[in-house]
């Protein structure tokens, strides 16, 4: 198994296409099996020719990309670099012998509805059950079923991972461009799968810290939350001789007594960086940083106390309030590498990074921040990608789509 990642920032795509293939290719040591590409915005009105410029030195393998108003790829051996709103093409090749490679694409027509049968989904991407496929996939900014899409890959592939970002570069006339072997689509959904002698793993930084204590949800409606419990210890002594008892409260209360216990430092950051955690695994007892999927706070009613959130709630599970800013972004992503580093094999040969436009220079006011810190613990492992207008990465047992994240997708050997 092979992976390199090569990138260049020449101002012409022939230049640059040329520049990213011999660098590829040269750094292979057999032909490869499967191919990413990620273009910058500033080829956007260039899109159409850059498949055609591709295939003629790649013809035959199975290839996906997108464009993206950044990317992120290697010069050679050197460290990734993440390219913001400059021309720039980063192309990862991979040779993955005894692994099957299925590239696909999807338009909004072609998706089963909810209550099909795995067998329709199945249908639809070509790969049997039996192969736990694992996927990545890239969308386009309008499609309007990606999370259809996601939760209909997880009931029909419950055990595949499942990766990936929406592209976030339009073309003059308003569309994204996605790439799958030799055709530009302008709409839909592009991925590969992979199954066979690979191994998937990921890292979803949401870059948030929690704050204050989970709550049950007691009341909701969609995505409005109308009722919190929160569970106070009675107990006039250590171990004496009282109760656990429920105290149902607003939602806005709980928020308002909460930021009143916060510094002065957090106060000014919830004004206008506050989220909803929703935990993940029902069962677990003590919630920690990276169990929670982090969803926007929409929006207040003063009259009922009522909070809305950017996805469905239901009475029975928990949330926590989270903070996010560019220390908390940080912490997050290097907490998550160095545990990945400490629990995971070493056999990591590659790596696919998708990133929230939001993030990079425009957070941490420093470039190439995620993807350096991803090479601080992974040092040898090729890495490449893009910046994303939402990020594709599971958090449980479900995928989902996310905003503010960075998603690793690490590929191994099994």
């Amino acid at each position: 198994m092979q992976w390199v990642s090569t990138l260049s920032t020449r101002p012409s795509l022939e230049a640059a296409v040329d520049d990213v293939v011999q660098k590829a290719q040269a750094l292979l040591n057999n032909a490869p099996t499967v191919g990413f590409v990620f273009i910058a915005a500033a080829f956007a009105s260039e899109y159409s020719r850059l498949l055609p410029l591709l295939r003629e030195r790649l013809p035959d393998i199975p290839l996906i990309g997108c464009g993206g108003n950044g990317v992120v790829g290697s010069k050679g051996t050197e460290q990734p670099q993440e390219v913001e709103d400059e021309p720039a093409i980063a192309l990862t090749l991979a040779t993955l012998p005894d692994v099957n490679v299925r590239s696909f694409h999807i338009t909004v027509e072609q998706l089963p509805d909810l209550d099909s049968a795995p067998d329709a989904w199945v249908k639809l991407i070509d790969v049997p059950i039996d192969e736990q496929p694992q996927f990545v996939l890239l969308a386009d900014q309008s499609f309007p079923k990606i999370n259809d899409l996601l939760q209909g890959l997880d009931f029909a592939y419950p055990g595949s991972v499942k990766v990936g970002g929406v592209a976030s570069a339009a073309t003059p006339n308003g569309s994204s461009g996605l790439f799958c072997n030799a055709h530009l689509h302008r709409d839909g959904v592009v991925g590969i799968a992979l199954s066979g002698n690979v191994v998937l793993e990921t890292i979803v930084a949401q870059g948030c810290r929690p704050i204050g204590q989970p709550y049950w949800v007691t009341e909701g409606e969609r995505n409005i939350l109308l009722g919190l419990e929160e569970q106070a210890d009675t107990s006039p002594v250590p171990h004496g001789g009282g109760a656990l008892v429920s105290q149902k409260r607003t939602p806005l209360e709980v928020l308002q007594d909460l930021i009143q216990t916060l510094d002065a430092d957090d106060q000014m950051l919830a004004q206008n960086s506050l989220f909803v955690g929703v935990a993940q695994n029902e069962f677990k007892q003590d919630l920690e940083q990276g169990d929670f999927l982090i969803r926007y706070l929409l929006g207040v009613d003063p009259r009922v106390g009522a909070i809305a959130i950017g996805d469905r709630i239901r009475p029975g599970q928990r949330i926590q309030f989270h903070l996010r800013d560019a220390q908390t972004s940080a912490e997050d992503l290097e907490m998550l590498l160095e545990r990945y580093q400490q629990t995971k094999p070493a056999s990591a040969i590659g790596a696919l990074m998708f990133a929230c436009v939001g993030r990079g220079n425009r957070l941490y006011d420093e470039p190439n921040f995620d993807s350096q810190l991803f090479s601080r613990y992974l040092p040898d492992v090729p890495l490449s990608g893009f910046f994303c207008s939402g990020e594709i990465g599971p958090v449980g047992d479900s995928t989902f789509l996310h905003g503010f994240t960075s998603v690793f997708g690490i590929v191994r050997q099994p």
